[in-house]
């Protein structure tokens, strides 16, 4: 049996690190061994009246270091831990705050997990064609020396460029180049935060972003969102009382959810901001992927005051591998940002850049962006058609007009985490919500990336996950524990 730990409300580190470290010393230090069984989560919450999330997180991390083993139906088992010697690595980090954790995408016949696009629509022969004219070209040689922190410069001209055009960039404005939207909000928290200061984030969201903020000790309060994206009512009263450095948003396409702000709400946004003095980055990275309906102006091109801060990237459309995106907002910050990236990567590879750039200029790359709507219209009517046709009554699903992701709402008592398992078994996977809880926690929703697959492996996906949620809401039905099931939306 294992002995309930103590918890530090007042620590920096989270419920979950502190119940991992507590797990992890008792199974090094042979107190509980090999084969032992360790409580399931919803037990293990239970007794310390904590959320199961929580548990669950802790497990992940133990299982991740082979210290336990999770077995469908049986729950999970100490593992036989190797005698090592040397540097415990664990006890020398000094990350504060919550660890984030390199996950491998996860392993099943039809995976929703990843928000990323299709791997079978890259044009590898214009991609090819791009390089081999890169290669030959005349700055070949100087492309492929060390270059400007900013940026290779014909592409952030090209991108300024664009961006004027579309009413994105102002005379006051400027552009610097990054290694993807992920060093672009690790280049900006590290700018525009100090330890101890409160930012606002949508709940729930992408843990990319949420990460960055929770590893430099800046506490992110969570905003939820609705179906019109960020709840504005309870931004202004969160405004109110965080007093925060910063607000993070996603008005089109919101990762999990897929909402989209309308324009009432943008501007009413702004309003706020502006009232409050709040710095506003908008990420933007699914803004190019709108596959019906009209498109609404972002909010750097809605903004009378100049200050917004716009991150976008190629990554959604194009070659993620790459890693190019960029920061748009007022030349002083830009500025400030060079020197951080300076510091951290000297530039990004130009090599890339280049080839984008010619992709782009050659008439390619938006001949690709037709071709990516095209078919993201279609697997978007599959997954919201085969979502309508397979989930169980009382089922509630986001109807996005555009990006990556759908989000979904089981009728209770069905908890994601606890059937990721048995979908798994059907071979399908996706991501439980948990993974994008920021201080809101709903355990019957998930994530359910379909970009990445065609309409045939999203029926047949959609198909297995509806007898699995089906079958385990008849039990839950016969138990006499379900609660009463919501019309779906």
């Amino acid at each position: 049996m294992l002995p309930l730990p103590h918890f530090d409300e007042s620590s920096h580190e989270p419920i979950y690190r502190q119940l991992y470290a507590y797990i992890r010393g008792r199974i090094l230090s042979g107190e509980l061994a090999a084969g032992a069984r360790i409580p399931p989560t919803r037990e293990l919450a239970g007794q310390l009246g904590l959320n199961r999330a929580t548990v669950a997180s802790a497990y992940e991390m133990l299982e991740s270091e082979g210290l336990i083993r999770g077995h469908v139906g049986r729950g999970s088992f100490v593992a036989a831990v190797a005698e090592t010697a040397g540097i415990e690595w664990e006890e020398r980090f000094t990350m504060v705050g919550a660890s984030p954790r390199a996950t491998a995408p996860a392993e099943a016949e039809i995976s929703f997990t990843s928000a990323r696009p299709a791997e079978d629509l890259f044009p590898i022969n214009e991609f090819r064609q791009s390089c081999k004219e890169v290669i030959e070209g005349a700055e070949a040689s100087a492309i492929l020396q060390l270059g400007s922190p900013y940026g290779y410069a014909p592409l952030r001209e090209w991108l300024l460029e664009q961006g004027r055009r579309q009413g994105l960039v102002r005379d006051t404005d400027d552009l610097l180049i990054t290694s993807g939207c992920q060093q672009a909000l690790d280049l900006l928290q590290r700018l525009l935060t100090q330890p101890g200061d409160s930012v606002l984030i949508e709940d729930p969201i992408y843990p990319g972003l949420r990460n960055v903020f929770a590893r430099s000790d800046v506490r992110a309060a969570g905003v939820p969102v609705e179906a019109d994206g960020i709840d504005v009512e309870t931004l202004a009263r969160r405004v109110e009382r965080e007093k925060p450095r910063l607000l993070v948003v996603t008005p089109n396409f919101q990762n999990p959810t897929g909402a989209t702000m309308p324009p009432a709400a943008r501007a009413a946004l702004l309003k706020v901001a502006r009232d409050a003095g709040l710095i506003v980055v908008e990420n933007d990275i699914y803004g190019d992927l709108r596959y019906e309906g009209a498109a609404i102006p972002p909010l750097k091109a809605m903004d009378e005051s100049g200050d917004v801060i716009q991150i976008k990237s190629f990554s959604k459309l194009a070659f993620p591998g790459l890693r190019v995106g960029w920061v748009t907002g007022p030349r002083a910050v830009i500025a400030r940002l060079a020197e951080w990236k300076q510091l951290s990567d000297l530039h990004s590879d130009q090599l890339s850049q280049a080839v984008l750039l010619r992709f782009a200029e050659s008439g390619r790359l938006e001949a690709h962006r037709r071709r990516i709507l095209e078919t993201g219209a279609e697997r978007l009517r599959a997954v919201i058609g085969a979502c309508g046709r397979h989930l169980p009554p009382g089922t509630r699903f986001t109807r996005p007009q555009g990006g990556m992701n759908l989000w979904v709402r089981l009728p209770e008592p069905l908890d994601a985490s606890e059937l990721l398992g048995k979908a798994r078994a059907a071979g399908v996977a996706y991501l439980p919500g948990r993974h994008f809880a920021v201080s809101r926690t709903d355990p019957g929703s998930l994530r359910l990336s379909f970009a990445g697959l065609p309409p045939d492996r999203i029926e047949a996906g959609l198909a297995a996950l509806g007898r699995v949620f089906r079958e385990e809401l008849e039990r839950a039905l016969a138990a006499g524990i379900a609660g009463p099931a919501p019309a779906i939306v």
